[in-house]
């Protein structure tokens, strides 16, 4: 039989620009004899800063009253904060909302702009600016888009809800279309449907593609090419496995313009560097609704900038 889980109970502190509280839940046996000592060995926070934040009182416990720092441990007591926000350059670039109702927004992401808090990257990730913007505290991620990719992504209303459209991502009942820019190879026999077994490790910045049973299918269309060597071409995948379209595209010999990592690992940019976006977009999105039974499309109205105008992207600015 399999347990349930418990959930998680409401944060006793709002949101910050659209960013949750962090949630502390002390264990049995856990390290320190009072919630500073612990919260000192758990976090990596300086204890100077969580010394300023209790006596700033922003460390509350679940009845959003302020935790004393000699408060004696005790396991399964919970605290929430805000954690620290790291500088982060503001993504210069607009998030548009394409659709709004009580269950679903969607939004058409621009490059740049991650999807969810994660790392570095916390108010400037489109479900921080949504919340904010959009006065919706609960908006919720039914599926990530890489932060360096443009195009649409899901997010749902209600928490409740979340499920129900996560798993048109899982059973494979959601069709996603991509677009993308690389160089035109009038050798290369499209249409395809592309099948390999891709990896990748934990810590490694790059997929790669191994011997076995594929575990990653994408099927590639040639839209149309011209006379510089570029192509734009079409990438339906069948499955959702990391960096899989770039890494069938680099296989195929046309690897996606503004890729940092195929065919090759360029040196990191510096922060606030938006020159030369990967040139893949999420163009299409479409659906049955699970709570309400219509039938849902909806198209990105963005352009591949090296297609639009190549030499405006391609300026070493």
């Amino acid at each position: 039989m399999r347990r349930r889980r418990t959930p998680t109970p409401p944060p006793s502190l709002p949101q910050r620009d659209g960013v949750d509280p962090v949630r502390v839940r002390l264990p049995a046996g856990g390290p320190g004899a009072t919630v500073r000592e612990h919260l000192v060995r758990r976090l990596s926070a300086p204890p100077a800063q969580l010394d300023a934040m209790f006596t700033a009182g922003e460390i509350v416990g679940a009845d959003g009253r302020p935790v004393p720092p000699d408060t004696p441990y005790a396991p399964g007591l919970t605290v929430w904060f805000h954690r620290d926000m790291p500088e982060e350059p503001p993504v210069p670039f607009p998030l548009h909302v394409v659709h709004q109702d009580d269950h679903l927004v969607v939004a058409d992401k621009p490059h740049f702009l991650a999807t969810t808090p994660r790392g570095s990257h916390v108010r400037q990730t489109a479900l921080a600016r949504l919340r904010h913007a959009l006065g919706l505290p609960h908006l919720t991620a039914a599926h990530r888009l890489d932060r360096l990719t443009a195009g649409l992504v899901l997010f749902t209303v209600r928490p409740e809800e979340r499920g129900a459209y996560q798993t048109l991502f899982r059973d494979r009942r959601i069709h996603k279309e991509y677009e993308a820019v690389a160089p035109h190879d009038p050798a290369l026999d499209l249409p395809r449907t592309v099948r390999s077994r891709i990896v990748k490790e934990r810590g490694e910045l790059t997929a790669r593609e191994v011997e076995g049973e594929p575990n990653a299918e994408t099927r590639l269309t040639l839209i149309t090419h011209r006379g510089d060597g570029l192509a734009r071409y079409r990438l339906v995948p069948g499955t959702g496995q990391t960096h899989q379209l770039r890494v069938h595209m680099n296989a195929l010999g046309v690897p996606i313009l503004g890729d940092p990592l195929y065919p090759e690992v360029a040196a990191p940019v510096p922060a606030g560097d938006f020159r030369r976006p990967l040139q893949l977009l999420a163009r299409e999105l479409a659906f049955t609704d699970p709570l309400t039974g219509a039938e849902r499309r909806f198209t990105s109205g963005r352009a591949l900038d090296a297609w639009t105008s190549y030499g405006t992207w391609a300026a070493d600015q």
